[in-house]
């Protein structure tokens, strides 16, 4: 199999399965049960773990909220800021968002607070002026990620970041994709709350963590999950030991190897990009040229069934997407790619490449031939659309 979506998810690294290892085993503990040498040796490594992520994002230990992963900490952080600041009062965010971000404030709009979702570009950024616009007196919260998890797009997130400064609005960013990816400072970053998740960076499933800015007074934050009080009482639940040593680990790696991997992964999605713009010369790259995640590349082929397509490579062992893996059983064209202005059919037949930590030069080469070959099939057999 040629696994070529690490937006989706990535492999573990070694070094990562060998920190969990202990906490599968002899060293289980509860991090909560402090009464015994068991239980504190797990709560050390909770306290261990966590700050070396807070050291390598550059905030404080106590700034950071053990979560189930960017889902929850998407939901704690808008539901949460929200819920304290009251009904009338207004999010705004963003339509190429992921549906972790999405989906809360249509929840939010149900339950009666104002959501206004400005547009993208063609390129899936954000314009800060759309921003400025949306903001009104009432407004609480700007949700903008830093990274687009389907076309790799960066967004202005300093900019962004000043701009509610100077309008006393709190900003949200979900860095799902960017953390370990691209320079990540918080110390320098002017954001409120800040979503991370392990699995996107060769480490486990299952784990992430919203940052908190600290501030005074502390930024109102109602807690969605009650039940014992742990990470002071923002989020109940016993901690898993063993995915936070993991997360910790992966973070380690990750800023370790990053600029060298952001440069590899850049060759090596130019190598596919210009492979399979030479084989298939109306193929579409959507997104920018530049300021994209090194090792993200979306194209679209016009005249193709997209499930056609889709089916055709993985049958020929090539897993790719066709968008977010949270909508991969959702039939409806890639809502981000249909925010950048792209037609239903062309967003249809788009392919999401995700380049990681293990790929290498061969598989780029194998993939181009895989995609190449089958589209070319499907247009020679008549499966084709219009448009």
């Amino acid at each position: 199999m040629l696994y070529l979506d690490y937006h989706a998810t990535t492999p573990i690294d070694p070094c990562v399965a060998a920190a969990m290892l202990p906490w599968l085993g002899e060293r289980f503990g509860n991090a909560a049960s402090i009464g015994h040498p068991i239980g504190r040796a797990a709560g050390e490594a909770v306290a261990i773990a966590r700050g070396e992520i807070a050291a390598a994002s550059g905030c404080a230990p106590e700034e950071l909220v053990f979560t189930s992963g960017a889902t929850e900490a998407n939901n704690l952080a808008l539901k949460g800021v929200m819920q304290a600041a009251g009904r009338g009062t207004q999010l705004v965010t963003n339509a190429a968002e992921h549906r972790s971000v999405l989906d809360p404030a249509r929840r939010l709009r149900r339950d009666g607070f104002g959501v206004t979702v400005v547009p993208v570009d063609a390129t899936g950024r954000v314009d800060l002026q759309q921003i400025a616009d949306a903001i009104r007196p009432e407004t609480r919260l700007v949700s903008v990620m830093l990274a687009n998890n389907e076309v790799g797009t960066l967004n202005p997130i300093r900019e962004i970041g000043d701009l509610c400064r100077e309008r006393g609005v709190l900003l949200h960013c979900d860095a799902a994709q960017a953390i370990g990816k691209v320079p990540l400072d918080l110390r320098a970053l002017p954001v409120d709350l800040l979503t991370f998740t392990a699995h996107k960076l060769c480490g486990p499933q299952g784990i992430g963590a919203l940052y908190v800015r600290k501030t005074e007074p502390a930024i109102p934050l109602v807690a969605q999950i009650d039940g014992g009080g742990h990470e002071r009482g923002l989020r109940s639940g016993t901690l898993p030991v063993a995915l936070i040593a993991g997360f910790a680990a992966a973070v380690r790696v990750a800023a370790e190897v990053r600029e060298a991997e952001a440069e590899r992964l850049l060759a090596l999605r130019e190598r596919l990009r210009s492979a399979l713009l030479t084989a298939i010369a109306d193929a579409v790259v959507h997104g920018p040229p530049t300021d994209r995640l090194p090792g993200n590349l979306n194209v679209g082929f016009p005249k193709v069934d997209g499930d056609a397509l889709l089916i055709g490579v993985a049958e020929r062992g090539l897993c790719v997407s066709s968008g977010s893996a949270c909508t991969s059983a959702n039939p409806e064209p890639s809502h981000v790619l249909r925010a950048m202005g792209v037609a239903d059919p062309l967003a249809r037949a788009s392919l999401r490449f995700g380049l990681g930590r293990f790929t290498t030069a061969d598989e780029i080469d194998a993939a181009a031939e895989i995609v190449t070959e089958v589209v070319k099939r499907l247009r020679g057999r008549g499966r084709r659309v219009e448009g």
